[in-house]
């Protein structure tokens, strides 16, 4: 097993090797047989011309692909690499169309026809393609047999997050560092993985050591501190490595793009969203007579309130005793509140907050102040999240889910910021768009359930 790891990033590259070439076969053939034509085009093109043009093409599913991580086979799980790889389809060939529109100076809009076979037949290998990867990833890489460290706090939600993902691991064992750091340390030879959980870390050195010594992989969940340490800058300035912690957030630089990107693509999602927006609001008017939106105060960077805006999707009274959780099957929301939620358009209004400059496209969800007061008193890291702008999405909202636990959000704000690029707000954005077809990113908790140590039974999404 452990030799056949050496060659999983070679056969992953191979793959997706593969899948570029035949969708790019695709589009080459249909070029050359129906598009390249003086009755399309007025005059063949140029040889080269021809070559860069499907280059071109090679090229931009490259990037759509890994801007929509499509071809992480054996990373999502395989209704997210299907759907990756439809998006990425569609906006390429979206884009290519557009292209060849451009070479046939529009003539190619009454020829739209070719293009459209070129989309059935690379949607139709993709899936194929994500099928049978699946299938021969499996075969070769086989769940990893997983041994789960923890201390005092009992493992059962980290055993049950490792649990949805049995195609890639496999609890073979669990030991308490209570139980003695010798045992821990002469249990690792017999497991192909080992997890550590949430431990201090003189004990989490020890096993991370081992580990490295008998190269034996290891998933190690991060504190607050290793997120900052990931994120630091290697200087090499005499004898003795040193990591610089700069701790200022985005530069003005990165601000500047931040909002020229947000102010372009809000004013753009406005304007092709706003017949929507109009049917929406009808909907929920005459459902109750009650308002349109929703307004409720929010924090963003440096801790400043402004009042966010959404598409109201419970009853007026929602909150008459309070805010709480909204549950599954919640009886305060709306039919057509239920609805906008499942499609996540209840958000949509947030573009107005991001032209005015309250929010951005991507950054840490908003929280309201009450309950953000409440979470600080537990985790008093909280507000490290407020130096970015507050998002509509976010690294949080992309990679955790409705009842994650703020600190694990917290950690994967802290992630995001440390970690900033323009890049991956685009990365991001992407992947919004794929997670709008899972379920469990929008299910509400149950009954039992709360997201905050201190039992307040509060969090985001209360209306």
């Amino acid at each position: 097993m452990r030799k056949r790891e050496r060659y999983k990033r070679l056969m992953m590259f191979l793959a997706s090797v593969l899948i570029v070439a035949i969708q790019t076969g695709v589009f080459a053939y249909v070029w050359f047989h129906d598009y390249n034509s003086r009755a399309v085009i007025g005059k063949l093109y140029w040889n080269r011309g021809n070559y860069v043009l499907i280059l071109l093409y090679a090229l931009m599913v490259v990037l759509v692909s890994k801007l929509f991580s499509a071809f992480k086979v054996g990373y999502w799980r395989v209704f997210d690499v299907i759907i990756s790889q439809i998006l990425s389809v569609l906006v390429v060939n979206s884009v290519a169309y557009l292209q060849l529109a451009l070479i046939g100076r529009w003539k190619f809009l009454h020829h739209i026809t070719p293009m459209l076979r070129v989309t059935a037949v690379n949607l139709v290998a993709v899936i194929c393609w994500v099928v049978f990867m699946r299938v021969l990833y499996a075969h070769i890489y086989p769940p990893h047999k997983l041994l789960l460290v923890y201390d005092l706090v009992n493992p059962v939600a980290l055993e049950k997050k490792v649990l949805k993902r049995r195609d890639k691991y496999s609890i073979a064992g669990v030991v308490s560092i209570e139980e003695g750091m010798e045992k821990v340390l002469s249990m690792i030879p017999g497991y192909e993985a080992i997890m550590i959980g949430d431990i201090p870390s003189h004990e989490r050195n020890l096993i991370l050591k081992e580990c490295f010594s008998r190269n034996i992989r290891c998933y190690c969940l991060p504190k607050i501190s290793d997120i900052m340490i990931m994120s630091s800058e290697k200087l090499h300035m005499f004898d003795s490595p040193l990591l610089l912690f700069r701790n200022s957030g985005l530069t003005i630089e990165m601000q500047a793009a931040k909002r020229l990107c947000d102010i372009v693509l809000s004013l753009l999602g406005l304007l092709i969203l706003s017949p929507l927006f109009l049917v929406l609001a009808v909907l929920i008017k005459g459902y109750d007579g009650g308002p349109v939106f929703y307004k409720q105060d929010r924090l963003t960077k440096d801790g400043k309130i402004f009042k966010i805006y959404k598409f109201r999707s419970m009853r007026v009274d929602s909150e008459k005793h309070g805010a709480r959780l909204a549950m599954k099957a919640d009886d305060r929301i709306t039919p057509v509140g239920r609805v906008i939620r499942k499609i996540h358009v209840d958000e949509l209004p947030q573009l107005l907050n991001i032209l005015k400059g309250e929010m951005s496209l991507v950054g840490p969800r908003p929280e309201r102040p009450e309950i953000a007061a409440e979470y600080t008193k537990e985790i008093p890291e909280f507000p490290f999240r407020l130096k970015v702008k507050a998002g509509l999405t976010g690294y949080a909202q992309v990679y955790g889910k409705y009842n994650t636990t703020p600190y694990d959000k917290l950690k994967l704000d802290l992630t995001y910021i440390e970690n900033y690029s323009l890049l991956l707000d685009l990365e991001l954005i992407a992947t919004t768009v794929r997670i709008l077809f899972q379920k469990e990113n929008t299910e509400g908790v149950e009954s039992w359930q709360k997201t905050a140590s201190s039992g307040a039974q509060t969090e985001k999404k209360t209306i």
